[in-house]
């Protein structure tokens, strides 16, 4: 049986990303409250605030923020699970033909800011560890820049944008994973494993109910989170098992549980995981910061990595595919639009303060500073983007 439904992504696209909106909101919120006397040590104090229990001897008693962090964020990284499968089982990433330009211009994206971090922040020891900051992008933070430009902007960008977004995510998934694991407990690690396996058998078995699935999965997220990888890897490892039913050039399958999942999970993760997160993270207090902060290594870096590394990275990335002829321009996208979805793609907000985070564990003015960067680089880029790509609307 089959129902006339849009696909969360296609959805998401279609509107005017409201997610989008709300996560600028919530980021200057967090800034506003972060900043004002009254209310600065009740944001301090409410985030850090101890509600228990210990999961984790590594991390001590649960906070709110590690809430937020390590068990909310999960269940977004569970959603970019189910994006990149559906994307690549049944979507724009399905065919080889379609996969080249998306994957070459994530490579291109994600390589030359980490380079322009490392280049801006030298020999300085420790700072090296933050190279991968500037590495991703927000796709709600820029869909949103993008959709307050309506239909100027054409569709096939708009996908282009998503594409690249959603394979960016995919490197960025794998940073987590790999680079920033300091320590491996071997017993937890195996239990995550059995866990693992479980979700194969009941794939193989076509097991079509979602239940066992989020049961198993939350399971896999304490021992994950239990191991020294970070607890958020277990959402896409298990939206990784998830069963699809495909439906190429059809609505979803109401009997799939993956688009099931998918369509209850989106308005939860836009409109209230990923805002609590910008809340959570993005409040700066600039009151022991003078504009010299600017100057910082870290600060430097992420910022530029995101508006120069980002723009050069992506643009040069599909321009040298197309050009080599390894892949096609989009049809009825210019060059001058390209570069302005370029410039959008150093929106790296969400997941490089989450990346920043792991950075720089305990170390609360590198943090700090590296919040700095990231609305700094972010900021450039969402202004400059727009405004690209106003004007090549304006001259189409």
């Amino acid at each position: 049986m089959r129902k006339g439904r849009i696909s969360a992504l296609r959805a998401f696209l279609a509107g005017e990303a409201a997610g989008g909106f709300v996560l600028i909101a919530a980021a200057a919120l967090a800034m506003l409250v972060a900043n004002l006397p009254a209310t600065a040590d009740w944001y301090a104090h409410v985030l850090h605030a101890e509600t228990g229990p210990v999961l984790s001897a590594t991390l001590g008693p649960m906070t709110i923020h590690l809430w937020i962090n390590d068990a909310l964020m999960a269940l977004f990284f569970l959603l970019v699970g189910l994006e990149i499968k559906r994307e690549f089982v049944d979507g724009q990433l399905a065919r080889a033909d379609q996969r080249r330009l998306p994957f070459i211009a994530a490579a291109t994206g994600m390589a030359v800011p980490a380079l322009v971090y490392l280049l801006v922040v030298g020999d300085h020891s420790g700072l090296q560890r933050g190279w991968a900051i500037p590495a991703a992008t927000d796709i709600a933070f820029a869909i949103g820049v993008m959709a307050m430009l309506g239909k100027r902007v054409p569709a096939a960008l708009k996908l282009l944008l998503t594409t690249v977004a959603i394979v960016d995510d995919m490197g960025a998934v794998a940073i987590i994973a790999l680079a920033y694991t300091d320590e491996i407990r071997v017993i937890a690690l195996a239990g995550a494993g059995v866990a693992l396996a479980l979700l194969y058998v009941m794939n193989r078995r076509k097991v079509m109910a979602l239940w066992p699935y989020l049961v198993t999965g939350a399971v896999l997220w304490l021992f994950v989170l239990q191991s020294g990888v970070h607890a958020t890897i277990a959402g896409v490892a298990t939206a990784a098992f998830i069963p699809i039913v495909p439906t190429p050039g059809a609505p979803d399958a109401v009997d799939s549980p993956l688009h099931r999942l998918e369509h209850a999970l989106a308005p939860w993760v836009a409109f209230v995981i990923v805002p609590l997160f910008a809340f959570a993270n993005a409040g700066v207090a600039l009151g022991g910061f003078g504009l010299s902060v600017l100057a910082e290594p870290v600060v430097l870096g992420v910022a530029l990595g995101l508006f120069v590394g980002k723009q050069l990275g992506v643009f040069g990335g599909i321009w040298g595919a197309v050009r080599l002829g390894i892949a096609t321009r989009p049809g009825g996208v210019s060059w001058a639009q390209i570069y302005g979805m370029a410039l959008l793609a150093g929106i790296g907000f969400t997941m490089s303060l989450f990346v920043g985070g792991l950075a720089f564990p305990g170390d609360a003015m590198l943090v700090e500073e590296v919040k700095m960067g990231v609305l700094a680089g972010s900021l450039l880029s969402a202004v400059g983007g727009f405004a690209v790509l106003a004007l090549a609307a304006r001259r189409a």
